[in-house]
């Protein structure tokens, strides 16, 4: 059996805003799979639910899909190197890329405030790790003025190919589901990734791939909810890192994937995305890092307050892998057993 790993940029080109003589540079990007619930869905009464595993990256995250076509465009454009702000896994992508095709990357991450996972990732790349006392807001302002006084190339989601990669998930979702779903939801940090989902499905209900556009719901943790408050947090505060972010970058384009989709961006707490990242875990066998479980728990909040029906089809976007991030289920987890090296006391354990 064939396995196709030509990367979003080779199987994707023809819809791709890149120049012609834009490298096809991959690293197996794309073409992750939608795993059908088998446990949760039914237990909402969906009709369906199906998990986007975009864990399944090269990096582990979403973050790849743009990534690869935001370092494309670089290339072509004669760039020596890049640079982003990070609450992880753009820091992790960036890197990876950077590093394999011979750009320079630095990358700005706020101090702390990164899951030490993906500090590793950035840093066995051979990334620059440069880290400010100051949230991610504050670390993309800093490196958005350095980019306009000197040549380096940003590669953040305000990087306009980013946008362009990462819609490609939703036409793999159609691919794979056969048409749009009713309801696709994800976590909202800095905004980009709703912003291309939406962007990806109406391009695919315009060219006749789907029948029609779901309605987005966009999951922010409570204590870094600006687009759920009207306006930007000072100092966004939650146990999903990856959606730590308190003024988004794609602010307006999740709101433009909201009103006109007929959706909705609602915040859940702490306590509600670790739950469901351990239900996913537990009942779904998918180890999800915390900020991809808001999709679930803002999905099952939609469901509670009727705003999504039963018998919807429905899909949640798994942004991360588990294993960017596993201090942050590891306190809740069952203690491991201690034995001596005894099949009796192996037997009394394991009844107990």
């Amino acid at each position: 059996m064939a396995i196709r790993a030509e990367g979003v940029i080779a199987r994707w080109s023809d819809r791709l805003a890149l120049e012609p003589s834009a490298p096809h540079i991959t690293l197996g990007e794309g073409n992750t799979p939608c795993v059908e619930s088998l446990t949760i869905g039914p237990s909402l009464g969906l009709a369906s639910l199906h998990f986007k595993l975009e864990g399944l990256n090269p990096t582990g995250s979403f973050k790849d899909r743009g990534m690869v076509v935001a370092v494309a465009a670089a290339l072509q454009a004669g760039s020596s190197a890049i640079i982003c702000a990070s609450t992880g896994n753009t820091s992790a992508s960036a890197a990876a890329y950077g590093g394999r095709f011979g750009l320079r990357t630095i990358v700005v991450v706020p101090r702390g405030h990164i899951a030490s996972g993906k500090l590793i990732q950035a840093r066995v790349h051979g990334a620059t790790v440069v880290s400010i006392d100051g949230a991610f807001d504050l670390a993309l302002r800093v490196v958005r003025e350095l980019c306009a006084h000197h040549p380096v190339t940003l590669v953040n989601s305000v990087n306009p190919y980013r946008i362009e990669g990462q819609k490609t998930a939703a036409f793999e979702i159609v691919d794979e589901l056969g048409d749009a779903p009713e309801v696709l939801a994800l976590p909202v940090g800095n905004a980009g990734n709703i912003t291309a989902y939406w962007r990806g499905f109406r391009e695919e209900h315009r060219d006749g791939r789907a029948t029609r556009l779901p309605r987005m719901l966009g999951g922010q943790a409570s204590g870094a909810a600006p687009l759920v408050l009207g306006h930007p947090v000072d100092n966004p505060q939650t146990v999903a890192t990856a959606i730590r972010i308190g003024n988004p970058a794609s602010w307006q384009g999740a709101i433009d994937a909201r009103d006109q989709s007929e959706g909705l961006i609602e915040s859940v707490d702490d306590a509600a995305i670790l739950d469901a990242q351990r239900r996913i875990a537990r009942f779904e066998g998918i180890f999800c890092e915390p900020a991809s479980a808001a999709s679930l728990a803002v999905l099952e909040r939609a469901v509670a307050d009727g705003a999504v029906a039963p018998g919807t089809h429905a899909v949640c976007v798994l942004t991360g892998n588990g294993l960017k991030d596993p201090g942050a289920v590891e306190a809740s987890l069952s203690p491991i057993l201690e034995i001596p090296a005894d099949a009796d006391a192996l037997a009394r354990a394991i009844e107990a």
